[in-house]
């Protein structure tokens, strides 16, 4: 039987379990044997990681042609105008790709949020505001180098949800197991021995 497992990824935690001197890694929050990560998250950011035993599911999670949405709630240094939002879900010219399409709102600071550790850095003369950006690609950085491209750089980066499975109920460092959805598998390849 497949397992899914769904994490709250806590800012600095290296989405790996291989040990790494001085460094969090999910071996120290999920000590589930033979699960892999379905997708990355950078140690900078935080929030939904899925994770599986299950290759053909893991690589329909991850696999950018499958388009699982993908949501991200975003703090960005300044308040960014409807000039600026069109222009992110019109899709952002990041010099060796230009992104999808995307969906892109500003939004009230969650009331469920927990403190960042440590926090991000506050300028009075700077205001920060929140954006929900909804993506069915997920390059490397690429939310932090669209809202950069766009004059916002990002502060924090919380994801949310991918696809049906939300963070909903995760505390930082916190997993639950939930059933594994039906679903199309890759086609198997049997090779004939002669």
């Amino acid at each position: 039987m497949s397992r899914l497992i769904l994490l709250n990824k806590p800012f600095g935690v290296l989405c790996q379990f291989t040990a790494e001197p001085g460094k969090a890694t999910l071996k120290d929050y999920v000590p589930v044997p033979d699960v892999y990560a379905a997708g990355r998250l950078d140690s900078d950011s935080e929030g939904l990681l899925l994770l599986t035993d299950d290759g053909a599911l893991q690589h329909r999670i991850a696999d950018p042609r499958h388009k699982l949405p993908k949501t991200y709630l975003v703090q960005v240094e300044g308040e960014p105008d409807e000039t600026a939002l069109a222009r992110l879900r019109a899709g952002v010219d990041l010099g060796d790709f230009v992104t999808l399409p995307c969906e892109a709102r500003q939004v009230d600071e969650p009331e469920w949020l927990w403190p960042r550790v440590p926090p991000v850095r506050f300028r009075k003369t700077v205001p920060t505001c929140w954006l929900e950006i909804v993506l069915r690609e997920g390059k490397n950085r690429q939310v932090r180098r669209m809202t950069a491209k766009v004059g916002f750089p990002t502060l924090r980066l919380v994801r949310a949800r991918i696809g049906e499975w939300a963070l909903e109920g995760l505390a930082p460092g916190e997993w639950r197991e939930v059933a594994v959805p039906p679903g199309p598998r890759p086609p198997r390849v049997f090779s004939r021995k002669r």
